[in-house]
């Protein structure tokens, strides 16, 4: 499976490579600032309620669904 999907549609368990990253300056750069970057590996722990919560860089980190939206992953 190697289909290119936002963050905010992967399931518990599924894993990926950022390939980019949509939205204004700000967007990205707070993206970037919590390492959701092109290029990074990423492996999401909950998606079924609330915020997408991943593993990216070896920090466990919450997005909202808005942004995750905004974040294209090939899965893996």
């Amino acid at each position: 499976m190697n289909d290119i999907i936002p963050l905010a549609l992967m399931r518990p368990g599924q894993e990926g490579v950022v390939v980019r990253v949509e939205g204004g300056f700000g967007v990205v750069r707070r993206l970037a600032e919590l390492g959701l970057v092109p290029g990074a590996r990423v492996k999401v722990e909950s998606s079924y309620w609330g915020p997408v919560v991943v593993w990216v860089s070896g920090f466990r980190i919450a997005v909202g669904r808005g942004l995750a939206r905004r974040v294209w992953v090939k899965v893996s």
